[in-house]
């Protein structure tokens, strides 16, 4: 390439080797085959997505595998991979410089850098943040050890972790009332409740989503001190064949405190100056009982009880990774710390685009749709962000993708297959909404948001065969209200109706 102090030119940069970075520089390598497409990430894999189905008009399933970057070179050979950090965003003069002291000149630039965990506390040695693949091993070599984890979080992961983890006994601590609560409500809370205290698990359905390999990247070819790099997330299968088992000879003890966060965390010394007592592991319901065991970390939690414990899990969600690219450049950011995109998935600076966990929506949203910093949302971002770059690099005007007129995310909790749509959760509804619901115990779950007689979300657990009926419904607003309750009767054929 070129020699030192010349920048390369390219005309379309993509940072970011996770869904939406590879997604997005994938479409634009095919949309424009005779140009170099550059893709700038620090880790030498990159994540594919694999084995992809559209389940219904907006419901797409889809494996994440992690791959060495060279095979996506193969695949698309106006890919230049460049495995370097970024170091600068020079955007008034359309310029990245990488870490390894190369500079590269674009003419349309996409952010896909993602997010990082947000961790209760930084550079704790007990404290883990659990995200990704590389995360995730730590995890598996600490667990091996362990006889007691506090868990603290209540999304996705808490969720998949808690309910994967045997031998060793968990403290389970949430914010909210209930379980899950970014996917569910208390209903489908309870409804799967019974699946965390069963003695013994099903043999699990097998799983065919994703080969989570980090083949040899654990020794060769990783700079020293790369490990602390951010990875990419984690697919929707991220625990398969990981042996997530402790020590004790049991499969599950979990016990939850709800509605309250950690206020402090204790090393062993501290604690033990600290002259308080610490909980044994809750065996029924008014527990009180001193524990006689002394740990390598407590933590107080805000209800005033103090566990001790191995280590601590932090799955509280993610941080969009926006500090690289602050410096120097005027980026419009969200509340949330994402940098805004417009529907054009246009950030506030001339020809920089963003996509996945890094970006904010910032348009005016469908009603049944919201951002949430998911792999379906990355991948979904990242394509229609190609396809805007492209469509102004070459001045057409582009409408909306499809994707963004319903939020649909299918994924697996528990071993049951979990369908949400639309304002599942009434989110931003006000009062103004009624609920209606469905339970088979150990079954299924279906639970829909209805206002003014129109449906405007559901939670679809179990093989209910719905969500096609269902998405249609949402899609389409029609006025449900003469069918009142018996929109959900079992004995009524719902897709007779509605086809």
């Amino acid at each position: 390439m070129a020699g030192p102090g010349r920048a390369v030119r390219g005309r379309f940069a993509v940072v970011g080797g996770g869904i939406a970075g590879v997604t997005c520089a994938e479409k634009l390598a095919a949309e424009f085959p005779s140009e170099d497409i550059f893709l700038v990430t620090a880790s030498p894999v990159i994540k594919a997505v694999t084995n992809f189905k559209q389940v219904s008009k907006t419901l797409e399933e889809f494996d994440v595998e992690e791959q060495p970057s060279s095979l996506l070179e193969k695949r698309y050979p106006n890919i230049r991979v460049i495995q370097s950090g970024l170091k600068q965003l020079k955007s008034d003069e359309h310029k990245i410089y990488t870490e390894d002291g190369k500079e590269y000149i674009y003419k349309k630039l996409c952010l896909c850098a993602g997010a990082k965990p947000k961790l209760i506390v930084e550079g704790n040695p007990y404290v883990l943040g659990i995200r990704d693949t590389d995360s995730a091993q730590a995890f598996q070599k600490n667990l091996a050890q362990a006889e007691r984890i506090v868990v603290v979080g209540n999304g996705g992961i808490a969720l998949e972790l808690v309910y994967e983890i045997q031998g060793c006994e968990v403290i389970w601590a949430i914010k909210d009332k209930a379980i899950g609560n970014t996917f569910f409500d208390a209903g489908a809370a309870e409804f799967l409740l019974p699946k965390l205290t069963a003695e013994s698990q099903e043999t699990p359905i097998e799983c065919k989503r994703t080969k989570y390999t980090v083949e040899g990247s654990e020794e060769k070819g990783r700079p020293p001190g790369a490990s602390d790099k951010l990875g990419s997330a984690l697919g929707p299968d991220w625990h398969e064949g990981l042996h997530l088992k402790g020590t004790k000879e049991f499969s599950h003890k979990v016990h939850i405190e709800v509605l309250c966060e950690v206020k402090k965390i204790y090393l062993q010394q501290e604690f033990i100056q600290l002259q308080q007592t610490s909980l044994a592991f809750p065996k029924g319901e008014k527990n009180v009982e001193a524990d006689e065991v002394l740990w390598p970390v407590y933590v107080e939690l805000t209800n005033g009880k103090i566990y001790g414990c191995n280590f601590i899990v932090s799955a509280t969600g993610v941080v969009p990774n926006v500090e690289p690219f602050l410096d120097g450049n005027n980026f419009a950011v969200g509340e949330d710390g994402g940098l805004k995109v417009d529907k054009h998935m246009h950030t506030s600076l001339p020809d920089v685009f963003a996509a996945g966990d890094i970006c904010t929506a910032a348009w005016e949203p469908s009603p049944v749709w919201h951002q949430m910093r998911l792999w379906t949302q990355a991948r979904q971002m990242g394509w229609y962000a190609a396809k805007c770059m492209a469509a102004e690099a070459l001045g057409e005007s582009i409408d909306m993708d499809f994707s963004f007129e319903l939020f649909a995310h299918i994924t697996k909790f528990f071993n049951y297959k979990v369908v949400v749509l639309g304002k599942y959760n009434a989110q931003g509804l006000g009062s103004e909404h009624e609920l209606m619901l469905r339970c088979t115990k150990g079954h299924e779950y279906i639970k829909v948001v209805m206002q003014n007689g129109r449906m405007m979300g559901a939670v679809l657990i179990g093989e209910t065969d719905l969500e096609e009926t269902f998405e249609n419904l949402i899609l389409n607003q029609m006025d449900l209200s003469a069918y009142g309750e018996d929109l959900l009767n079992p004995d009524i054929d719902i897709e007779d109706y509605f086809d």
